[in-house]
């Protein structure tokens, strides 16, 4: 890594996309899933994957961060619309994952943004692969949640 220490705004950039990861509603589709039992194979092995791949990422964040030389401190939350989640169906939260990922995209694509900023020097190159890295994974991941959600809505008509 960097001999020189990141600026503050880095770590906290990743941090805020590490809290998004640990906090995602994708953490309720763990393995035991009432929604991941109910769902066909072809929605379910997306979904499982992209729990694992949450995970992952949440990791290399973590990992990224402590290679700058700090502790990752992610704050953890529970959103007040969470507890309505164990009362909907496959059906009705795949849209609910659709707007999750598109927020994701969005965090991500804003960390792009700030990383390139000309006040932030003392970026490592790692920071920004990393970011883009996930940025992909979550495009292609939002692809698949979207023929997931339009496969259930026309499975259920």
């Amino acid at each position: 890594m960097t001999s020189s220490t990141p600026p503050t705004a880095v770590v906290d950039l990743l941090t805020s996309l590490l809290e998004a990861e640990l906090n995602s509603v994708f953490r309720f589709m763990g393995e035991g899933s009432p929604y991941l039992s109910r769902a066909s194979a072809e929605v379910r092995r997306p979904l499982q994957e992209m729990v694992l791949a949450e995970r992952r990422r949440a990791g290399e964040l973590a990992d990224l961060i402590e290679s700058l030389g700090t502790v990752p401190t992610p704050a953890g939350a529970i959103r007040r619309d969470e507890q309505y989640l164990a009362f909907l169906s496959l059906q009705f939260l795949l849209p609910k994952l659709v707007t999750e990922k598109k927020l994701h995209i969005e965090r991500y694509e804003n960390a792009l943004v700030g990383l390139q900023r000309k006040e932030l020097p003392l970026v490592p190159s790692e920071v920004g692969e990393l970011v883009q890295s996930h940025l992909l994974e979550l495009r292609h991941e939002l692809s698949s949640l979207e023929n997931a959600a339009l496969q259930i809505a026309t499975h259920r008509k």
